[in-house]
C-alpha cells in the first residue's frame, strides 16, 4: 500500500462533508493528512501542512528514501563523497600524517577497487562488499585494524549526511591484533649505538657532520622520548635552560623535559643548517626528512650490530623511568599520551611497583625450606574495647 494524502476539513469549513479528493476542496486552509504504509510501517496522521504542493513533495521524498520521516537528499557518487570527506578533515585541522594515511586507504586503494568492481553509488556498498575489499589488504594485523577504523570514519561521515542508511563497517568484526610486548634497548645496546656514531660514514650532504648529527639525534631520542618526526623537526626555540618543551597541556600548562648536559652539549655543537631547526633544513616535506633519518638509523644499527628501530628509543625512555619507580601518570604526561590507558596498554608490564608486588605474591606459593621454621603470625595485643566485650 502506498501513501495517500488528503485534506481533513474542520466542521466550520465550507467544504466539510465533501469528498477527500474533491478539487474544489483544495482551496481551503484545513490540515493535510497522510494515510498508508511504506515498507513495514503504517501511519495515519497530520502532516502539519496546508499547502497541497508542499505535502506532495514531502511524501514523495519519503517514498524515494524508503523511510517515513526521511527526505531523499542528493547523494553524491563515491569519488565525490571521498573528495568531500577530505575537504572536511582538512577543515578540521587534522595533521598531514593523518590525511596522508587516509589518502593511501581511500584514494589509492578504495577508489581503484570500486572502479574495478563497477561501483559508483554508495548504495552498492554493503557489508559483504566491504568485507571483500578488506580481504585485499596485505598489511599486518595492527595496520589492518587501523585501516578498518579509518574506513569506518569515512562511512560514518556518509551516514551523518544521510547518503547511506547504515555504516557497513559496523557489520564487520574487529581484526584480532596479537599482543606485542614493548622491547626497549638495554644499556649495552645504547652504548653500541653511540659508539657506532663515531664510525658512521662521512659521505653525503653533511659529510663530516654526519657523525655529530647522528649522535645528537640518538641522544635526543633516548632522553626526551620524542617520536622520530618530532625529533627531526625539533625547533631550537624549544630548548630553554637545558629543558626541552614537549607540548602544551590541556590545562594550558607547558610540559618540559630536562635533558642531561651531554645531550644539551651535543645539540649545541651542531652546525647551523637552519637557524630555526636542529636537524631539518626547513625545506620540502617533513615526511621526506623523516624517511632520510630512518634510512640513516638502519645504517647505524647495522654498523652497531643491533637489531631495532628508532621508536625503541621512546620505549627505552619510558621503561627506564618506570623501572626506577616513576609513576605511570608522570610517564604518560612526558610521552604526551591522550590518556593514561594508552600508557598502561604499552608499558604496564614495566611498572616497578606492580612487578615487585607480583613477585612478592608469587613467592608466597614457595614451599617451606627444610630445617627453616615457617613464619608464624604474631598476635596483636588485645584492645580495651575488645577485652570489655569479651568480659
Amino acid at each position: 500500500m502506498s501513501l495517500a494524502i488528503y485534506r481533513r476539513h474542520s466542521p466550520d469549513c465550507q467544504f466539510y462533508g465533501r469528498a477527500r479528493r474533491d478539487s474544489r476542496s483544495q482551496k481551503c486552509q484545513c490540515a493535510i493528512w497522510v494515510q498508508g504504509s511504506l515498507g513495514s510501517q503504517y501511519l495515519r496522521r497530520t502532516l502539519d501542512l496546508t499547502a497541497w504542493s508542499a505535502a506532495q513533495e514531502l511524501v514523495r521524498g519519503w517514498e524515494a528514501s524508503g523511510e517515513i520521516g526521511v527526505v531523499q537528499t542528493e547523494i553524491p557518487e563515491i569519488p565525490e563523497a571521498v573528495d568531500r570527506f577530505f575537504e572536511d578533515i582538512k577543515a578540521r585541522g587534522l595533521s598531514e600524517a593523518t590525511i596522508s594515511k587516509q589518502g593511501v586507504l581511500l584514494r589509492k586503494q578504495f577508489l581503484p577497487w570500486c572502479k574495478s568492481r563497477g561501483f559508483r553509488s554508495l548504495k552498492q556498498l554493503n557489508v559483504d562488499e566491504i568485507t571483500q575489499f578488506r580481504a585485499t589488504w596485505a598489511d599486518g594485523p595492527l595496520s589492518k585494524s587501523k585501516k578498518q577504523e579509518r574506513l569506518k570514519g569515512f562511512f560514518h561521515f556518509c551516514v551523518v549526511r544521510e547518503w547511506m542508511r547504515t555504516n557497513p563497517v559496523h557489520g564487520i568484526k574487529a581484526i584480532k591484533v596479537p599482543p606485542s610486548q614493548t622491547l626497549p634497548f638495554d644499556e649495552d645496546e645504547v652504548a653500541k649505538i653511540l659508539d657506532a656514531c663515531d664510525r658512521y660514514p662521512i659521505k653525503g650532504v653533511y659529510a663530516s657532520e654526519n657523525r655529530t648529527r647522528m649522535k645528537a639525534l640518538t641522544l635526543l631520542l633516548r632522553y626526551s622520548g620524542l617520536r622520530i618526526r618530532d625529533a627531526v623537526t625539533c625547533e631550537r626555540a624549544r630548548m630553554v635552560d637545558g629543558k626541552l618543551f614537549l607540548y602544551q597541556a590541556k590545562t594550558g600548562t607547558p610540559v618540559y623535559c630536562p635533558l642531561p648536559p651531554t645531550v644539551v652539549e651535543a645539540l649545541q655543537a651542531l652546525k647551523s643548517v637552519n637557524e630555526k631547526y636542529f636537524f631539518w633544513t626547513g625545506n620540502g616535506n617533513p615526511k621526506s626528512a623523516v624517511a632520510d633519518a630512518q634510512r640513516s638509523f638502519r645504517k647505524l644499527f647495522k654498523l652497531a650490530a643491533v637489531v631495532g628501530h628508532p621508536h625503541m628509543f621512546r620505549d627505552t625512555f619510558a621503561v627506564e623511568l618506570l623501572k626506577r619507580g616513576v609513576s605511570l601518570e608522570t610517564v604518560s604526561m612526558l610521552l604526551g599520551h591522550a590518556s593514561i590507558k594508552v600508557t598502561e596498554k604499552h608499558y604496564k608490564p614495566w611498572v616497578k611497583t606492580l612487578q615487585d608486588k607480583l613477585e612478592a605474591e608469587a613467592m608466597k606459593g614457595w614451599p617451606t625450606v627444610p630445617g627453616r621454621p615457617a613464619k608464624t603470625r604474631v598476635a596483636r595485643p588485645e584492645s580495651r574495647s575488645a577485652r570489655a566485650k569479651r568480659l
